[in-house]
């Protein structure tokens, strides 16, 4: 059964709230099989990434993506990473 988190092939991130700096970013399949994607951006509020290409043939099936980022900026607000599948 196919879900909504099923045959990507590429993601994005937007970022809102505050600017920040992504330090790493982990996809993991369905299959349990983690992904770490050479990812080191600094984005501002309201701005997004390129789109970042999964590894493998084919579209992936997305189980969870972890990302680790530090708030940048003189206020250094609260930011929020939203993720986009693109197939």
């Amino acid at each position: 059964m196919k879900g909504p988190f099923d045959d990507f092939r590429r993601i994005k991130l937007k970022v809102e709230g505050a600017d920040l700096e992504i330090q790493r970013l982990v996809v993991t399949y369905d299959n349990g099989r983690p992904d770490e994607l050479q990812v080191r951006e600094n984005i501002p509020q309201g701005g997004e990434t390129r789109p970042i290409g999964l590894r493998g043939v084919g579209k992936q099936s997305i189980r969870r993506i972890d990302v680790w980022y530090k708030s940048k900026g003189p206020l250094k607000g609260r930011a929020t990473v939203v993720f986009l599948g693109m197939k």
